[in-house]
């Protein structure tokens, strides 16, 4: 049994929520009467209900993210028709903005908007003692973050051995992306690093070993990134693994010379490039040196061995296909080990929404909000860019293609990938569920008949890659020619051997 359950629906079970451990960490002597459950975006509604409602709460918090909206509304509309005496509140990121518009607001009790660990608190004290809060919707109250109690001592024995572990050292962001939530922030606040420390080593001895940072901006303050970094420098073994977002252009010379000391393996950074046309990045707000962006990529990727992770937007205003595709081929022309191509999304609350009706912007108007038109971009060649980025994925960041890759691409990276993606979505008809020998076949066919590759060529890349992938026997169709040698005249005296036994047991 429990007062108070803090709940969320991951979108996998690997994944911790960060935001529901601070919320327990912060709850003061109430924390002993509250307990924390993680349920995945798969399991049936009525299964995660039933779940909350054996341990009889009284409060039921749930954190509302734009993965899990959907599923989390109908969590809220069934739980308050089973239980209503249940108080429900809720917070996150989804329910932070434009909370007028929404249904799972409607149904609920309370909803706390922005930071949520002292406001949680206060609300769940009043609420059992009788005097709950008479306004539906509070403004989350942002205290120093010296005062915040640290979550990372309730990561469990099961979370260090099979979850990721999200971890912030600074809170914010002094950027005003305007697709970005972040945007919001007036700045970035840094927590205390002695502390901060103290409690990534306590969760090192304990034996973790996988570390992601959500920091929106980890390489902003160099002092501080040192300091973490070196933290880890001197705690290196063959299991650490670090995941880290950075600034594309601010790479000082102290920040490299920790970077190259990281073995292979041990470190990934997410970089976020989003658009390199300055037209754009103005409009949109977003301070950029494209130039020392790519010196600074081409320096990580010849001087590290740091796995890099670069993010581009498609469908931003102001951005038609060939403007998005120059800054495709830009990219590949750098060689970053992924880039993940996503379509833009209008977050609630972000102020993106302010270019709406200039730049014809349509979204979706259900999670995850993505964009389906623009005036540049009509929504047939928007399709057509959704497949190319999960196509990609597929084949361009998965590693599975290193040898055929550079044949597919050729001198024009975003043209011929786009030709290949149209023929494959024509051809397949789907974009999931591709057995890897059909897949595969697929890579092959498309090579040799759309974009007109030498099939020997073709064949002897796919061979490699399909033998590196360590799938098996080489399927049929990446073998050559079979070459027919003269039989010797023992072989040619025992096939006829065969054949007349062979003749006699038939007739």
């Amino acid at each position: 049994m429990a007062t108070i359950v803090l709940a969320t629906l991951n979108a996998r079970h690997t994944h911790a929520s960060l935001g529901l451990r601070y919320l327990l960490a912060n709850l003061g002597p109430l924390a002993e009467q509250a307990t924390l459950m993680e349920f995945t975006i798969a399991r049936p509604v009525a299964e995660v209900v039933e779940a909350i409602l054996a341990a009889r709460p009284r409060i039921v918090g749930l954190g509302v993210y734009i993965w899990n909206v959907e599923q989390t509304s109908k969590l809220v509309a069934m739980l308050k028709r089973v239980a209503p005496e249940v108080t429900v509140v809720l917070g996150g990121p989804e329910v932070s903005h434009e909370t007028e518009t929404q249904p799972i607001v409607d149904e609920a009790d309370y909803v706390i908007t922005g930071w949520g660990e002292v406001s949680f608190r206060v609300l769940c004290e009043g609420v059992l003692s009788g005097q709950p809060p008479a306004q539906k919707i509070i403004p989350g109250e942002q205290p120093a973050l010296r005062e915040l109690s640290l979550p990372y001592a309730l990561y469990t024995e099961e979370d260090i051995a099979h979850r990721f572990l999200y971890v912030e050292a600074s809170r914010g962001c002094p950027y005003k992306c305007e697709f970005c939530l972040s945007a919001l922030d007036k700045t970035a606040w840094a927590f205390p690093q002695d502390a901060f420390l103290a409690a990534l080593d306590a969760l090192y001895q304990r034996g973790a070993r996988h570390f992601r940072f959500v920091d929106r901006t980890f390489n902003l303050n160099v002092k501080s990134s040192l300091g973490i970094l070196e933290f880890f420098l001197a705690r290196l073994d063959a299991q650490l693994f670090l995941h880290f977002e950075v600034i594309p252009d601010h790479l000082p010379d102290a920040l490299k010379a920790a970077l190259v000391r990281f073995p292979p393996g041990s470190l990934q950074l997410e970089i976020g490039v989003q658009t390199f046309d300055p037209t754009v990045q103005a409009l949109i707000s977003r301070r950029q040196d494209n130039a020392r962006t790519e010196e600074n990529l081409r320096w990580l990727k010849a001087h590290t061995h740091a796995h890099l992770h670069v993010d581009l937007i498609a469908g931003l205003p102001g951005e038609d296909l060939s403007g998005f595709g120059a800054g495709f081929d830009r990219l590949v022309a750098l060689a970053p080990h992924e880039i993940q191509v996503e379509l833009l999304k209008r977050l609630r609350g972000a102020p993106i929404a302010r270019h709406t009706e200039r730049f014809g912007l349509r979204f979706n108007p259900h999670p995850p909000y993505e964009i389906l038109a623009t005036d540049r971009i009509g929504f047939t060649d928007m399709r057509r860019l959704a497949r190319f980025a999960r196509y990609w994925d597929l084949l361009g960041n998965s590693g599975r293609f290193r040898h055929t890759l550079p044949l597919m691409l050729g001198e024009a990276p975003f043209a011929r990938f786009l030709n290949f993606s149209d023929w494959l979505w024509r051809t397949a008809g789907q974009t999931h569920g591709f057995a890897l020998e059909r897949l595969f076949a697929l890579v092959a066919e498309g090579l040799t008949q759309v974009l007109h590759i030498a099939p020997e060529a073709v064949r002897a890349a796919l061979a490699a890659d399909y033998a590196t992938v360590g799938a098996g026997a080489l399927p049929g169709f990446l073998r050559g020619p079979a070459t027919k040698k003269p039989a010797s005249p023992d072989a040619r005296r025992a096939r006829q051997a065969r054949h007349r036994a062979a003749s006699s047991e038939c007739g």
